[in-house]
């Protein structure tokens, strides 16, 4: 198994997107997220018909990849990938990702089982517990169980930048989640900030997965831009970060 996070080196796109941009609908030059997707493959020995990326849409679908869906055509292959937030599979040497650019990307692997997931959790995901659903599916597919599982939060926006309107508190409030500890505000501008991050490793704590087996980058892509792609830094327009994953 390998699981990885891309920064923002190493490619060819430009501009906003510079330059090591994957995901394919955000405005990018379509060749240049080809060249981005080859030079990734080639780097890290993926092949290429097997990198996946779902077409998220900040819902809490998630799709399985299963050996009937590798033998689909492409075009009904993205059909089935659009509106999908999550993405699992048990199949070796199929690589299985997201893409975010501020929002939580979170990496699962069953070691038992041989099983892998990858998250996009955005608030609107994270509010629909897009986090404790693919864990919940995995063991429903896969015999999962959520002692077994490693997780990976990959670098997202910090609690400190991510700054909120007040109707997130309310909504957060009614779904059941810690507001008091998830929500802070600033006192120079009378703004709330969200702990997405903390959110999420809540969500996978209370599923039952172990404190210990939960590993968390602290990088901040809004304070580091020159890194990691960040839409609140750059707007919605610009490059993608693609965290990914893959049973060897």
């Amino acid at each position: 198994m390998f699981a990885v996070s891309t920064t923002r080196e190493g490619g060819v796109s430009k501009e906003k997107y510079a330059s090591m941009n994957l995901c394919h609908y955000v405005g990018d030059n379509p060749e240049d997220v080809m060249e981005n997707r080859r030079i990734f493959c080639h780097t890290l020995h993926v092949d290429p018909y097997r990198i996946l990326f779902p077409r998220q849409t900040h819902d809490d679908k998630i799709i399985n990849i299963d050996p009937d869906f590798l033998c689909l055509p492409e075009d009904s292959r993205q059909k089935l990938l659009y509106g999908m937030d999550a993405i699992v599979t048990n199949v070796a040497k199929v690589c299985i990702g997201i893409s975010t650019a501020d929002c939580v990307p979170v990496l699962l692997y069953d070691k038992d089982k041989q099983a892998i997931g990858a998250i996009h959790a955005g608030w609107r995901g994270t509010v629909r517990q897009i986090t404790t659903q693919t864990v919940n599916f995995m063991a429903n597919t896969f015999g999962t169980k959520p002692k077994d599982l490693i997780v990976a939060i990959a670098p997202c926006i910090s609690k400190e930048s991510y700054e909120v309107g007040d109707e997130l508190y309310d909504t957060f409030d009614k779904a059941g989640f810690p507001v008091g500890i998830l929500f802070s505000k600033n006192p120079g501008t009378g703004k709330f900030h969200l702990d997405l991050r903390e959110a999420n490793r809540g969500l996978l704590i209370k599923a039952g997965i172990p404190e210990n087996n939960i590993y968390i980058s602290e990088l901040c892509t809004f304070k580091n831009p020159d890194i990691i792609f960040s839409a609140r830094k750059s707007g919605i327009y610009s490059g993608r970060m693609a965290s990914c994953i893959m049973l060897r």
